[in-house]
């Protein structure tokens, strides 16, 4: 599930946390590592488990406008398409989907307000009304459409990205890579394929048993880095006369260690991959000038051993 680009970014905050945090153990680091790759896998199951959820909020407001006093025409013969969707039942009468939900505790049962804006925002998309105007039924096109609702509704949403903060402090930032794997899994189904829990790592996956496990790549490089963080802190600060390691960001400090344990760790990478991999990362998570910082400091620290 997890791929190298994402590792990077979970080996980083690793660093960070022990950057900020120097007393943290190798042991607590690495359980801080294993915690947040885990949690990746917690949050896809927590937005697929929203299928069936969604889909009785339809039924619900159907429900409701047929009991009116006095329904309209369209609420006597309601569009039934997407609460008979076939892929809800795919997933709610999954007996392993359902057991891991339960051990993990994972549930939108108290997030209705959530479910009724949503709906109400997916029931205004063309994309949507398209789908129920078209009298055929399939799996596929019920895959399509989840497809469609993962794409659209969820990584821009408000309301969602607070609930997720409440829930994990781990849950930042993997929205939308979770999103793409809730995509892969409609298309799956979509093609009649059983659900299964993805493995965690990319490398674990069926067809790539000749990659170098994507597990020992990431505590490699966390190791790396906390074996050797004081030591990159002193290079780096021999090429900083200016700003000592109190003046430093934290965060260009973490994504140079990480930079400078990667090459360690995985000699056989090209310098120039690791370099705008980290490059890269601190867009997101840095300053706007920390990527030029970054880039220039990495390119002599790692050129230089």
């Amino acid at each position: 599930m997890l791929n190298r680009r994402i590792l990077r970014s979970k080996a980083f905050k690793a660093v960070f946390c022990y950057a900020e945090n120097p007393g943290l153990s190798l042991k607590d680091t690495q359980a801080f590592l294993e915690t947040s790759c885990e949690s990746t896998r917690d949050l896809y199951l927590f937005m697929l488990s929203i299928v069936g959820p969604l889909t009785a909020e339809a039924q619900s407001r159907i429900s409701a406008a047929m009991q009116k006093f006095n329904p309209t025409e369209e609420e006597r013969n309601p569009n039934l398409k997407f609460v008979e969707n076939q892929i809800t039942p795919l997933l709610e009468q999954d007996p392993d989907f359902n057991k891991l939900l339960a051990k993990k505790k994972l549930s939108w049962a108290q997030y209705d307000v959530l479910l009724r804006h949503l709906y109400e925002r997916i029931r205004e998309r063309n994309y949507f009304k398209e789908y129920l105007s078209r009298p055929e039924r399939s799996l596929q096109e019920d895959a399509k459409l989840w497809v469609r609702i993962f794409e659209n509704e969820f990584e821009d949403n408000a309301e969602l990205a607070e609930i997720l903060e409440d829930l994990s402090i781990y849950w930042n930032d993997d929205l939308g890579y979770v999103l793409s794997w809730c995509r892969r899994t409609m298309y799956s189904l979509g093609e009649k394929n059983v659900w299964s829990l993805p493995p965690l790592y990319n490398s674990d996956l069926p067809g790539n048993e000749s990659m170098q496990s994507d597990k020992l790549f990431v505590f490699n490089l966390v190791r790396a880095a906390h074996a050797n963080f004081d030591k990159f802190c002193e290079q780096v600060a021999e090429l900083t006369p200016k700003w000592n390691r109190d003046r430093l960001c934290t965060t260009d400090l973490a994504l140079i260690v990480c930079g400078m344990a990667e090459s360690l760790s995985e000699p056989n990478t090209p310098i120039k991959i690791i370099i705008n991999e980290y490059v890269e990362l601190s867009k997101s998570y840095s300053t706007p000038d920390s990527s030029g910082f970054v880039n220039g400091l990495l390119d002599k620290l790692i050129n230089k051993h």
